[in-house]
């Protein structure tokens, strides 16, 4: 361990009280067999198909393995800051301090399909995602109660900064519904929308005999039945909050704009313990990319807002 009067540079430890509520994620974790699941929308054009058929995007469903790392970086980030009075005449140093931890995301793809079948689904074994970024608790001086940041970087060309809040609750997490279907293109329902049949496939014909992307967290609640889980931890980051958003690479922003992002972090405590002895930890997330592509058709102004959602639920690996 290296200090200074300024920071602390730390090796990865977990249950590390300094670090707030990201104390449990250091080290490796993997996912658990079959959890990964991931939806997304894409522009197509479909060249074989009749006119009256043709949807000019395709939806793509796949199963994934991951793994996902995190080290300590820096327990007091020092940002430098004064305080004023009512007078505005400065009165005092106000150094905010920042908890910082790095994360690796590599995702490995273990079956797709798509529809219309366009052939670019890709095989088992593909690299689907690689994501560096860092994970921040700020300790003091939060603004609207956000004491939460997470900065990304996709080799797609996007770079993003989510804000939100961290909470502690006994036993399971709440997991929400969310809607895999696109808003703007109405009605919304694949029943009578015949500009929604590449969801309805899916929802008539479950990926794998199992996913469907339009409840995709349905999965999500499954996979902890059975489960005693002590205690969660939420982490909720937004890139709509305050100063949050996303930046892309020309082609993206035309083509397929990720105009937001939004993932929940779940970190479950298990009364069951693993063979070493220590208290099992499940990691369980939840994320929507809002991608903008073609008109909306509901008179409304703007672009239709496409969900890209994955989800997964993970164990932590101890070495």
């Amino acid at each position: 361990m290296k200090k200074s009067k300024e920071r602390c540079i730390c090796t990865a430890r977990t249950g590390d009280d300094d670090l707030g509520p990201l104390k449990l994620l250091p080290g490796k974790w993997k996912s658990v067999p079959e959890q990964g699941w991931n939806m997304i929308a894409l522009p197509f054009f479909d060249k074989d198909s009749a006119p009256k058929d043709r949807f000019n995007y395709r939806v793509l469903v796949n199963s994934f393995e991951e793994e996902l790392k995190f080290s300590v970086v820096d327990k007091a980030v020092p940002n430098r800051g004064l305080g004023h009075n009512k007078t505005g005449d400065v009165r005092f140093n106000t150094d905010q301090l920042v908890v910082t931890l790095d994360y690796e995301q590599m995702i490995t793809q273990t079956d797709s399909a798509d529809f219309p079948v366009s052939g670019l689904a890709g095989p088992p074994g593909l690299a689907i995602h690689h994501e560096p970024g860092l994970w921040l608790h700020m300790i003091n001086e939060t603004t609207n109660d956000i004491d939460l940041a997470r900065l990304a970087t996709i080799p797609h060309g996007d770079s993003l900064l989510a804000l939100g809040s961290s909470s502690r609750k006994d036993g399971a997490p709440d997991i929400p519904m969310i809607r895999g279907l696109p808003i703007g293109t109405v009605p919304v329902d694949i029943d009578t929308n015949p500009y929604l049949a590449p969801y309805k496939h899916f929802h008539d014909n479950p990926f794998k005999g199992v996913y469907d992307p339009v409840n995709p967290t349905k999965l999500l609640v499954e996979s902890n039945d059975g489960v005693d889980i002590k205690r969660t931890t939420t982490l909720s980051v937004d890139t709509e909050i305050e100063t949050g958003g996303i930046k892309n690479i020309p082609f993206v922003t035309k083509q397929a704009n990720a105009s937001a992002m939004k993932s929940t972090f779940w970190i479950e405590e298990l009364c069951e313990k693993d063979k070493h002895g220590y208290p099992k930890l499940r990691l369980q997330y939840a994320q929507v990319v809002i991608l903008e592509f073609f008109g909306r058709l509901d008179q409304l102004p703007g672009l239709a807002q496409w969900p890209h959602v994955s989800i997964n639920t993970l164990e932590k690996v101890y070495d």
